[in-house]
Parts: structure tokens; sequence; C-alpha cells
């Protein structure tokens, strides 16, 4: 996740949506210029823009587009992954650098996790992941968590921002991001106390 910052806090899956900023599925017009942003922005981008057009190709909502007034301004890749590849994501056995589609969903296939593969955004463009995590709330994607690794500080700082946390993995530096539909209730404090309890305090 690179480049821009969000100084408030929020949920991944409650970040504003920004009005100015269109979201979309990118065509395939417009991966050579993503690809280009992406080496730019995005240290350790290593695929090109024929690789990339690949996996457009298999899954075309895999990767989205941020425009204002018709200008680019960054774009969003996901490896939308089966529960082979999610295993493999967490034991480090897949190559994030260049994956074999069998670990990926089909258009059939349940989602089974979605890693973010790059965040590349300049300026306002980074106000355009409110509507990229709506794009995750479709249907098909509801039922996966998000994964990401960050390369940068900026990319830290924005996965601290919007719910993301290290994890214990096989992959290195692997941040999950748990879907609030997921998380267990939090216990309040005091809500259950026991008629014994002040007594049992005393001895």
């Amino acid at each position: 996740m690179e480049r821009g910052s969000l100084a408030p806090r929020h949920d991944f899956d409650a970040l504003p949506l920004t009005p100015e900023i269109d979201v979309r599925c990118a065509q395939l017009s417009e991966i050579a210029a993503l690809s280009e942003m992406a080496h730019r922005l995005v240290p350790g981008v290593e695929i090109g823009a024929v690789e990339l057009a690949k996996y457009f190709a298999f899954d075309p909502q895999s990767i989205l587009t941020f425009t204002r007034k018709g200008s680019l301004l960054g774009g969003m890749a996901f490896l939308f992954l089966n529960d082979h590849g999610h295993d493999a994501l967490l034991l480090d056995e897949i190559c994030l650098t260049a994956p074999e589609t069998r670990y990926l969903a089909s258009a059939n296939d349940d989602v089974a996790a979605i890693y973010i593969w790059a965040i590349a955004a300049t300026g306002r463009g980074i106000g355009g992941l409110g509507k990229a995590a709506a794009h995750l709330r479709q249907l098909r994607f509801r039922g996966a968590d998000c994964y990401a690794q960050p390369s940068t500080v900026a990319g830290r700082e924005i996965m601290g921002a919007t719910g993301f946390k290290p994890i214990a993995s096989f992959q290195p530096d692997l941040w999950c991001y748990e879907r609030p539909w997921h998380r267990r209730p939090m216990r309040m404090p005091g809500a259950f106390v026991q008629s014994r309890s002040f007594a049992d305090a005393r001895h």
C-alpha cells in the first residue's frame, strides 16, 4: 500500500466513499499505464504489462482504477485466492510475484482469501480506497478476509489505520484484515458478575 496517508483511523470496510474519485474495474487499454505506475510507486514490483494483462484476462474484477475527472490517479490489484491458494499464502508456498493460476479462484469458485497485490496511487488517488473496499463487499468476496504485505513505511501506516494487523504465518511480514462479520463479539467487562464475586474477593 503506497503513497498518501489516512489521518483518521477507519476500519477498512467503513472507509468513506470519496465522491470525486471514480473507482471501477480496469480496461485492457489501461493495463500498461497501471503497470508503469506500479513500477514507479511500489518497491519490488516485477510484473510487467504483458503478465499483468494475463491475470486481468483471468479475472477482470481483480484490477481497479482510481480516476478523477478522467485522469488516472492510481489503481489496486488483488489476488482472489481459492482454499488451496489461501493455505499456500499462509505457508509461504506461493510465488507472489508470479502466482500460478491454480491458486486463484475462478469465477465459479468461492473466494477464500483476498491478497492485496498492490496499491499504487498519487495525490488524491488514495481516496479511492473506500470505493475499493465497497467493491470487496460484493457477495463473491464477502466471505474472504484480506491480506497484504507492506513495502513502504506509508504502506504500514495505511494498514495500521484501516484495521490490518500483522499475523503469525510462514509468509514473512503478512498482515490480515478480518472482516467485521467474522469477528467474535467482545465481552464487555463487568457484563457478567456472579452473585458470589464480591464475597469471594474478600478471601
